[in-house]
């Protein structure tokens, strides 16, 4: 395998891993993340980011947070030795009268009293915002644990009885506006309903938790269902320490997509009713995405509504996305027999011109939207690969032009008696071979044509050769293991992954036991075993450009490595549960995960920054597709949905409804025509690929809010379901003449 120097391999010796912090959706520092939503990205600047002469918002906050706090313990002098330190008049409110647990901090049951009045003087006048709640704790410096300390149990302080009063009091309020903002302001339900329950568990309130949970559960979206089966199971302080995914709900912001009418609404009722404890969760766990226009119907919030951290913020899909595709290198195509016939028939030349692809892989010209050749370090082409590319463009003058009056036919192979567990299937781009990884902790590889599968010989008989023969690569091979199927051993657990390299000679494998292991298909033996990941490693990719591949498993992170590198070259974090499936782009430059948390990321090789967040699956994801052409992506989960995306744009652009089960495997055929999806349902589905993408108006992709209206036209997208004899579709595969392969288990 040739070795690239420079580039994304000095990043290692250098120790330049890129990771994404985890306060930030989209691996850039949120700089958003101590303020209110008022003050977030689309919305003006509020009264409430004023400061006075008692010093920024945080210190004020602060301020108030350690007086009630002394108060709350009866240290009045020290309240009086504060006030003065800091320049307050002395209360006039007639001594501890603001200081009972009812109207502690957080109650939002503070009218005259102390709390009050005392944030009417330490803010400014002007302040348009409600009574402001204590600053999260991760803006206060590393130098004032005390604080910390003081703002923790602070924050700590409400009433356990008034919780369901406060949440009914919003629901009433949402319920009473008019319709166009009705179900923009309902958003705020599940996660102020989420972190309202897990603050009263936090607190060891238990009783009151659970007549919460029961009161409210009931009205969440269906979607959540899942969210909240395992949220019901937390009861105690101490379960919550066992579940990661749900203290990074707590930890993280839960992103909400707000017209600026809805959000003025929704401002002005807590203000009017002061309520402290619901501004709290909403300024220091929900980051409200603030766009000016209409307001968003139901339907359009539910298309993007469904993953653990809300949908992706619009500003972290605006990053520059280079999604052409790089120049393909010059390599003349000798003419074959078949033309050089044709030449004598006829007496006259005859070139035969390959079929015109309307979203063709090859690119002739550099495309404007396409990185540079030099962006990332490619490995060179070798005199086999030339060959293979010769190879591929023959075959591409052969390829059968899809479309709907032109379906493709389908090959399915069925593993009959698998009763090892069958996991993982792949096929070679030549759709030569076809390997499947099994839960027996095995890999099994197969010749899908008459050659059969050969080792190379011992060193001792590779002397014996003559290199310089011109079949010296048939000579290596050793005929007496020639065999149809070979068995790899190696991996401790089962087999989740495989990915064969573009050149064939070798094949990736991910596995339970936490290892990617590097195979050669020369001699069937593990080259290298990669270790990094510390639990299962759901799923590994080739990329398209060989060198390079990514893995992505259950310690939430994808990891892009290097063939002759044992440790990653870079390490993607941001999801907040499993990396389940990964993808590289056709130009090597990106790669796509998806991930349990019901969101998909787009990750830029170089910088290892996420350039993209799409929301709107309500399942876990198991099936990434780009478009030959590098500008669209296919998504499938286990809600039964296929999502297309826009790369370009960073938006949601349809939805395929049919499956009444998962999706595992999606493929777009060779020149874009037809997008394939397989399920556990035994279909396989073609759909028109063509007229989904051109159906599309650009003048959508303009729109403030950063969503298209979806067409409900699935029906009239599908073109033919293709029911298998009882086996699950784990994977699809176009063969380069356009032949569509399915392979799955038989399940008697």
């Amino acid at each position: 395998m040739a070795a690239v120097q420079g580039g994304l391999v000095d990043a290692v010796e250098e120790k330049d891993i890129k990771s994404e912090p985890s306060n930030d959706g989209c691996g850039n520092s949120n700089a958003n993340d101590g303020r209110p939503p008022s003050t977030s990205p689309g919305s003006s600047a509020s009264a409430g980011s004023n400061t006075s002469a008692a010093g920024p918002p945080e210190d004020q906050q602060t301020l108030l947070a350690v007086l009630q706090f002394l108060k709350k313990n009866k240290l009045t002098e020290s309240v009086d030795i504060l006030r003065r330190e800091a320049g307050l008049p002395d209360d006039q409110s007639g001594g501890d009268s603001g200081a009972g647990s009812g109207a502690a901090a957080g109650d939002g049951n503070t009218e005259g009293g102390d709390v009050s009045s005392l944030l009417s003087r330490v803010t400014t006048a002007s302040s348009a915002v409600a009574p402001v709640a204590p600053a999260p704790t991760k803006v206060v410096a590393e130098d004032q644990p005390d604080v910390n300390v003081v703002l923790s149990a602070y924050s700590q302080q409400g009433d356990p009885k008034l919780y369901p009063v406060y949440y009914s009091g919003l629901k009433r309020f949402i319920e009473s506006v008019l319709d166009c903002h009705r179900a923009e302001l309902s958003q705020v339900f599940y996660p102020l309903f989420v972190h309202m329950y897990l603050e009263l568990v936090y607190n060891n309130h238990e009783s009151e938790a659970k007549a919460f949970f029961d009161k409210f559960s009931g009205d969440q979206e269906c979607y959540y269902e899942d969210d909240l089966r395992v949220l019901s199971s937390l009861s105690k302080r101490e379960h919550m320490r066992g579940n990661e995914t749900l203290l990074d709900f707590r930890t993280s912001k839960f992103v909400l997509r707000i017209s600026r009418d809805s959000y003025q609404l929704l401002k002005r009722h807590l203000q009017e009713r002061q309520n402290n404890q619901i501004w709290n969760i909403i300024q220091e766990h929900l980051y409200i995405d603030i766009f000016d226009g209409m307001p968003r119907s139901k339907s359009q919030i539910d298309a993007m509504s469904g993953s653990l951290a809300g949908e992706g913020k619009r500003e972290a899909n605006k990053a520059k996305v280079y999604y052409g595709l790089l120049k393909e290198p010059e390599i003349e195509l000798p003419l074959d027999d078949e033309d050089e016939e044709a030449e004598n028939e006829e007496g006259k030349p005859k070139k035969k011109k390959p079929k015109k692809d309307n979203m063709g892989s090859k690119s002739k010209k550099q495309d404007p939207n396409a990185p540079s050749q030099t962006r990332i370090p490619l490995p060179e082409l070798k005199d086999s690969d030339k060959l293979d590319k010769i190879m591929y463009m023959k075959e591409a003058t052969k390829r059968i032009r899809l479309g709907p009056d032109n379906l493709p036919s389908i090959c399915f192979y069925s593993f009959l008696n698998a009763y090892q567990g069958l996991t993982a299937v792949d096929f070679t781009d030549d759709s030569s071979l076809i390997a499947g990884g099994y839960a027996d902790s095995t890999v099994r590889v197969w010749s899908v044509t008459p050659k059969k599968l050969r080792r190379v010989k011992s060193a001792a008989d590779l002397n014996l050769i003559d290199k310089e023969s011109d079949d010296v690569l048939e000579r290596i091979m050793d005929e007496k293991t020639s065999s149809e199927s070979k068995i790899l051993y190696g991996h401790g657990g089962p087999v989740y992954g495989i990915s064969f390299s573009p050149d064939r000679n070798y094949l990736l494998s991910s596995s339970e036991d936490g290892t990617v292991r590097l195979w050669s298909l020369q001699t069937f033996t593990c080259l290298v075993g990669y270790k990094g990941h510390n639990y299962p490693v759901w799923d590994t990719h080739f990329s398209p450009h060989g060198y390079y591949f990514v893995s992505g498993g259950h310690d939430r992170v994808a990891r892009l490595w290097a063939t002759d590198h044992y440790q990653p070259l870079r390490i993607f974090s941001g999801h907040l549960a499993d990396v389940t499936c990964t993808r590289f782009h056709p130009n090597s430059n990106y790669l796509a995960t998806g991930s349990s948390d019901r969101t998909i990321r787009l990750w830029d090789v170089l910088n290892g920054n996420c350039v993209r967040i799409f929301t709107g699956h309500k399942g876990p994801i198991h099936a990434l597709a780009f478009s030959p052409n590098g500008k669209f992506l296919a998504s499938g989960a286990t809600d039964s949905r296929v999502l297309l995306w826009d790369i370009g744009h960073g938006l949601m652009i349809g939805e395929l409804k049919g499956h009444t089960d998962s999706i595992y495997s999606l493929r777009f055929s060779r020149d874009g025509e037809i997008l394939a999806s397989g399920s556990m349902d035994n279909t396989v589905r073609l759909w028109n690929a063509t007229k989904a993408f051109d159906d599309l108006e650009t003048d959508d992709f303009t729109a403030a809010t950063g969503h298209v209206h979806l067409q409900d036209n699935s029906q009239e997208l599908l073109l033919g379901t293709y029911l298998s004899k009882s086996t699950p579709v784990i994977h699809l595969h176009f063969t380069r003449r356009n032949l569509l392969l399915a392979a799955g288990a038989y399940n008697p």
